[in-house]
């Protein structure tokens, strides 16, 4: 799950050590620029592109997505700068849900990680990787 270009990196990685991927999450296509044509995420280009399965869902809580999300039995769930996700869809897997958080929790939680650090002239960061739990940005 994720959307943009960082998000990209961590799927390509996961495509070259030949990851069984069930399915790619993304935001759903809005319009961008001056004539307001429909816009793909990063993610989504870089998934059509390696032919795999992509769902769009404009709610992450709809039932119907639920359903598709359930119907591809993924053993685990990868989350790389996507929006908040409800317990329903972080607790499915039954190994987990990873997210990669853009720094060093517990600094910079939230949305925005990377340029909130180089906006305070941070010299130094990285990125956090754990499994999701009920508060932001925590977990083991």
């Amino acid at each position: 799950m994720g959307t943009p270009e960082f998000a990209v990196t961590i799927l390509d990685r996961l495509v070259q050590n030949e990851a069984n991927i069930v399915g790619v999450i993304t935001a759903p296509d809005k319009p961008a620029g001056r004539g307001l044509q429909l816009s793909e995420s990063a993610v989504k280009q870089y998934a059509v592109s390696r032919q795999l399965n992509v769902l769009q869902p404009v709610n992450l809580k709809d039932e119907v997505f639920i359903e598709e999300l359930q119907h591809l039995k993924a053993d685990l769930f990868v989350v790389v700068a996507f929006r908040m996700l409800p317990e329903i869809v972080w607790s499915m897997p039954p190994k987990g849900t990873i997210n990669l958080h853009g720094s060093i929790l517990p600094n910079y939680r939230g949305a925005a990680p990377i340029n909130w650090a180089i906006i305070n002239g941070e010299k130094e960061t990285g990125v956090t990787t754990f499994f999701i739990e009920k508060e932001i940005d925590t977990g083991k």
